[in-house]
């Protein structure tokens, strides 16, 4: 009997990613999730994250760090420092940009019949209501992410919408730090745990 080789499962990000494969981290978590459901045989999962990488960034080392290692399915989980970068320091990545860089990588994958999945941009503040100083680009953003995913028929999953309405319901003080994030950007243990619950069921349908 023939061996089946374990589907590669990349995820191509910022320093979110990064910590991706921590002990508390969402790669790790669904590691073991995927243990607990006897699929390791099925599924291999690495990160990919590089702390202040932008859409560019992804870009340009798509192949070094994701086609030369023959992925069959990759997450690409960027746009946060594309937005906060823009406001903070004005090192960002404007509209167009944005949305060439990503869809030349959407179709470099794609022509290669490898398996896309897009996340949109999640947060950068706890605060609701919109008031955090970043929320209007993460929501533009995350549109264009969205729309990205109609047009290539990518699967989707939404941590903008998601964890707005998780603050919403969860965030009764109204902080800006300490509810999914340890910063206002980096995940904390129940921020990873979210973002692990939220990726598992779109990636391993």
């Amino acid at each position: 009997m023939a061996l089946v080789q374990p589907k590669k499962v990349f995820f191509f990000g910022d320093s979110i990613t990064s910590h991706g494969p921590d002990a508390d981290g969402f790669i790790t978590l669904m590691q073991k999730r995927l243990k607990d459901e006897r699929k390791t045989d099925q599924f291999e999962l690495f990160g990919a994250g590089v702390p202040g990488n932008k859409v560019y960034d992804l870009f340009f080392r798509l192949k070094q760090d994701i086609l030369d290692k023959a992925p069959d399915v990759v997450v690409i989980y960027i746009g946060i420092n594309d937005v906060w970068h823009k406001a903070e320091f004005g090192t960002g990545t404007d509209e167009g940009r944005y949305i060439s860089f990503y869809s030349s990588m959407i179709e470099i994958l794609k022509s290669k019949g490898i398996r896309v999945i897009l996340c949109t941009p999640s947060i950068i503040g706890e605060k609701k209501n919109f008031v955090n100083p970043q929320d209007g680009g993460l929501n533009q953003y995350s549109q264009i992410v969205r729309d990205l995913a109609l047009k290539y028929e990518c699967d989707l999953v939404d941590l903008r919408k998601a964890m707005v309405e998780y603050e919403i319901k969860n965030n009764t003080a109204d902080v800006e730090k300490g509810v999914l994030t340890r910063d206002r950007v980096h995940m904390n243990a129940t921020g990873n745990k979210f973002i692990a619950d939220t990726m598992y069921p779109i990636i391993f349908k």
